[in-house]
């Protein structure tokens, strides 16, 4: 008997290659022995030092208490640092220590593999159908937003 499962509807399809797309990102966060929010702010971090907590709520979409605990996590492994500024004790930026930044370092790169292991039955021409076709569909759907 066959357990896998049987996908009728293109957007199954869809949904399909974004589970296996996700699931390679959590496996490499796992890897890491991060949790997809700390990845997330190493990430953010690295591209953005010296973020303030407040921002850091922000983007993630969480509490002030939540992302103390979260940034408290990462400096007991050494991974961020909160710094003050300007001489204001209430004024603390957080920054990725070099370590916080390295272990982040090679997620686009995982991310960029998967994408070909994804697409590696594709010809190049198969892939810029999909592409195209999949450009059709998404121009008349509301833009995600980015954090």
């Amino acid at each position: 008997m066959d357990d896998a499962p049987k996908f009728t509807s293109p957007l199954d399809l869809v949904r399909w290659i974004g589970w296996a797309q996700q699931k390679a990102g959590e496996d490499w966060i796992r890897a890491r022995e991060l949790s997809h929010p700390q990845a997330f702010v190493l990430g953010y971090l690295a591209k953005r030092p010296g973020a303030i907590q407040r921002d850091i709520a922000e983007i993630t979409r969480t509490s002030a208490a939540s992302v103390t605990s979260l940034l408290q996590g990462l400096e007991r492994r050494e991974l961020v640092e909160r710094r003050t500024e300007s001489g204001d004790d209430r004024s603390k930026r957080v920054y990725a220590t070099p370590a916080g930044v390295e272990l982040i370092a090679g997620f686009d790169t995982a991310m960029a593999a998967t994408e070909e292991t994804i697409l590696a039955p594709l010809s190049q021409a198969e892939r810029d159908t999909l592409h195209t076709l999949l450009s059709k569909i998404t121009a008349e759907l509301p833009q995600p937003t980015r954090s």
